[in-house]
Parts: C-alpha cells; structure tokens; sequence
C-alpha cells in the first residue's frame, strides 16, 4: 500500500444498525418497568440504565460512562415508548 492512498473510506454515519434480538428488548423493557414503575418520567435515561446494567452486569454510577450497544438502547426507548 502506497502511503497516502486510501483503497476504501467507509463513513461511520453510513453504518447499518445490528439486529437486536426482539426477546432481549422484551426482557430490557420488563426491567425497565420493574425498576422504575409504569410511569416513565425520563425513558431516555431509565432505558440507558437497563441497558448499561445488561452489558455491564452493575447499574451505573453517577459519574460512569462506559459505552453500551447503541442499537440495543435504541430498540428498548422505542418499545418503552410504545407500551405506553
């Protein structure tokens, strides 16, 4: 490879989402409302905390920020948003 040339620029933006597994979403909006009740005041971070619990088996603290699966948060905000 020639330095400079570039043989393929793949945007990061033009990624497709994974496929999220339907059971797992069901499973992640079960907790959701196990934790927080039926009443979502704050879906987007009540969902993000479920997910984060998922991936890294502990609730997150106040100042963490590792990562969790975009697509899987995705999924659970919009179920958590169409069950109520």
């Amino acid at each position: 490879m020639e330095i400079g040339r570039v043989d393929l620029i793949v945007p990061l933006t033009m990624q497709q989402p994974k496929a999220v597994d339907p059971a797992l979403v069901t499973r992640l909006v079960a907790r959701v409302r196990e934790v927080y009740g039926p009443t979502l005041t704050d879906p987007e971070r009540m969902c993000w905390t479920v997910v984060h619990e998922h991936h890294h088996e502990a609730m997150p603290t106040e100042y963490d920020i590792r990562e969790v699966d975009e697509d899987l948060y995705l999924a659970v905000l919009e179920a958590c948003r169409q069950a109520t």
